[in-house]
């Protein structure tokens, strides 16, 4: 057996620039490459590794280890999962702060390999920097904290380790039904030690991405389900853009005459002009989905894990029977559902098949012209929302009217939200990216923004990750350098994390930042008072020195002279025309921009034939609020119990 002497640091490396992986008959490489916070961790461990042995793996300095990573995240969505970036931190704070990427990543199935620095195997220097000492237990580190949310979790605490679980690691990035964020935590002692590794571990290996065929006895109990049903609703979900089985669900529904919505990790698989798409379903979702999911007599989930805002916590679906098509078996078993675990296209396009057999058809008349043109409607009396003074109802009304005329009158802006969103509906290129992930924009841009290319819209609402939309429009620009790519973001997301926004003008990928300023946490506002709490602590205001509450005077913040500091093109937007020039200059520059939009609180988008579940006080001083809990009791009757 021939042999070659590495490092464990430079062994993982080699090993990593050989993984390819094939789809439909396409083959990549697996792991585009790294992105980097060098420590004392890792800098000579595995950065010596990189320095001498990257290959053909690019290596990007980031800014922040969460934000790196969730530009990691953003970039494999992108790539509907089939190329990946590896992140590498030092151990303690560094390795902490990727632990909520990390969770980012496995809540909504997105591969991401995390390499965190680690304290010392030997233990001779312990307690070394950064250490968090568990005097009960020393083998326990800060790297611990990544096994909650990790799909595989590994020590490599002797360099032969490193064979099965770079091996273990990769089965589990490159497998459709269970892949997350992968951790693989690396000892800075180990990184450097030697060890003769068989020439044959770092072999080219391709990993194909099968497509999982369902059975013929599941074929026959969907059928079985199907067959004496009038007025089904597919639903799809990010399944069935990670699959690309955009086109089988559009000729499904084709066929067979049954209209379908979409989930948020589903959204731009098919188009918003598309004759049977009903637009996102659920809390965050449009009238005409949830008004037909209300109607149907069966749900088909196609690559779906039906959450609690695509479900309306089980409420939307009552009393619905399920078919559910997913190559994860946990996410097939939810709803009670008839159960076909395959992949999504091939899932469909046998189940077509059976259906062709008995003459299947949908019993639908005009019910779905009549809701997708009363939604049309709807979205064009929302894009053309303006604020008059005197006799303006926002959308969320009866919480802050009275703070729209202090905004309007501290910012010298009167646009609102929605306006704001049916103007860029026209401004942005067809095949621009949008990336969101948080607060009200995944609800306004759910029911607003008509995706007019497949594939454009890049939205984190699995775990619904503020911090996520900056850095992993980077990802997206990474994964698609072509297309224009925009972060639609709140200032309070920008404010919590924008690291990769100075990545971006060093590695010369210019990105957009749409900010939506409304001075306030505006989504978690609008629910603590629709709860009939008072605004306590969301909006972003100064101490009052006379009541000792953060009640005083709202806070300006000037994120376009923020952005210019970077290197950035900066532009402040108070009306419409400002916001047209803004984002016509922009397409022409460069360096990355950010375009700060001051908009009115409470004018984005509410609820359409919906409920969603939360935790309410039962007793409280408030009667409001006690009546909201028992509001929430007696709703949380009507819903399906599992």
């Amino acid at each position: 057996m021939k042999t070659i002497k590495l490092t464990t640091a430079q062994a993982l490396v080699k090993f990593l620039d050989n993984q390819y992986v094939e789809f439909n008959g396409k083959q990549e490489k697996f792991i585009k490459g790294f992105f980097t916070i060098f420590g004392h961790g890792n800098v000579v461990g595995l950065g010596q590794a990189l320095e001498e042995y990257e290959g053909d793996m690019i290596v990007h300095q980031g800014r922040n280890e969460q934000g790196m990573a969730q530009a990691a995240i953003g970039f494999a969505k992108q790539t509907h999962r089939k190329q990946i970036y590896a992140c590498t931190s030092s151990v303690g704070p560094g390795a902490a702060n990727m632990v909520t990427a990390a969770a980012t990543a496995t809540a909504n199935r997105i591969p991401v390999l995390l390499l965190p620095g680690d304290t010392f195997a030997t233990r001779q220097p312990d307690p070394v920097l950064q250490q968090v000492e568990q005097s009960s237990d020393l083998s326990i580190t800060t790297n611990d904290a990544f096994k909650s949310v990790s799909k595989y979790w590994d020590r490599i605490n002797r360099p032969e380790q490193l064979m099965t679980a770079a091996i273990n690691a990769i089965r589990v990035l490159v497998d459709p039904a269970d892949t997350g964020a992968v951790t693989l935590s690396l000892p800075q002692d180990v990184q450097g030690e030697a060890f003769d590794y068989p020439e044959s571990f770092f072999q080219k290996r391709v990993h194909r991405i099968e497509r999982t065929p369902a059975t013929a006895e599941m074929l026959k109990d969907a059928v079985e389900l199907m067959k004496d049903k009038k007025k089904p609703l597919l639903i799809a979900g990010g399944g069935v853009r990670y699959s690309e089985a955009a086109a089988a669900l559009k000729d499904f529904a084709e066929k067979f005459d049954i209209p379908y919505a979409e989930t948020q990790a589903g959204k731009s698989g098919n188009t918003w002009d598309d004759k049977y798409n009903l637009g996102t379903i659920g809390v965050t979702g449009t009238e005409s989905a949830n008004v037909i999911a209300q109607n149907c007599d069966l749900i088909i989930g196609v690559g779906t894990k039906f959450n609690d805002f695509v479900t309306g916590s089980k409420w939307l679906f009552a009393d619905k029977e399920v078919l559910q098509i997913n190559i994860n078996c946990y996410d097939a078993y939810k709803l009670d559902a008839v159960k076909v675990v395959a992949d999504a296209k091939v899932g469909l396009e046998a189940l077509s098949a059976e259906l062709e057999k008995i003459g299947y058809k949908s019993g639908y008349a005009s019910e779905v012209d009549e809701v997708k043109e009363k939604w049309e409607t709807e979205w064009q009396r929302l894009a053309a929302v303006k604020y008059c003074p005197e006799e303006f109802v926002p959308e969320n009304p009866g919480q802050l009217d009275h703070v729209l005329k202090e905004v309007a009158e501290q910012t010298g802006s009167c646009l609102t939200v929605t306006e704001v969103l049916g103007t860029l509906n026209d401004l942005l290129d067809d095949d621009a990216i949008v990336v969101a992930a948080a607060g009200s924009l995944p609800a306004d841009l759910g029911r607003m923004w008509k995706c007019k290319t497949p594939n454009v819209y890049n939205m984190e609402y699995g775990y619904s990750c503020m911090g996520y939309e900056v850095p992993a429009a980077l990802g997206a620009k990474l994964a698609a350098p072509e297309q224009e790519v925009y972060a639609m973001v709140g200032d309070g997301s920008y404010m919590m994390l924008h690291s990769e926004l100075p990545t971006s003008i060093q590695e010369g990928k210019k990105i957009n930042v749409i900010m939506f300023d409304n001075m306030a946490f505006g989504c978690i506002n609008n629910l603590q008072m629709g709860a009939g709490m008072g605004s306590f602590g969301t909006e972003f205001r100064r101490r009052n020195p006379e009541t000792g509450k953060l009640d005083g005077s709202l806070v300006p913040v000037d994120f376009a002279m923020n952005a210019r500091s970077y290197g950035a093109v900066g532009y402040t937007v108070k009306n419409l025309d400002e916001l047209k020039a803004a984002v016509e200059d922009s397409k022409k520059q460069t360096v990355s921009t950010l375009i700060d939009i001051k908009v009115l609180p409470k004018t984005m988008t509410h609820h359409y034939e919906t409920f969603w579940s939360f935790g309410c006080a039962e007793v409280a001083k408030k009667k409001e609020v006690e009546e909201t809990a028992k509001g929430l009791k007696e709703t949380l009757k009507k819903a399906r119990q599992y």
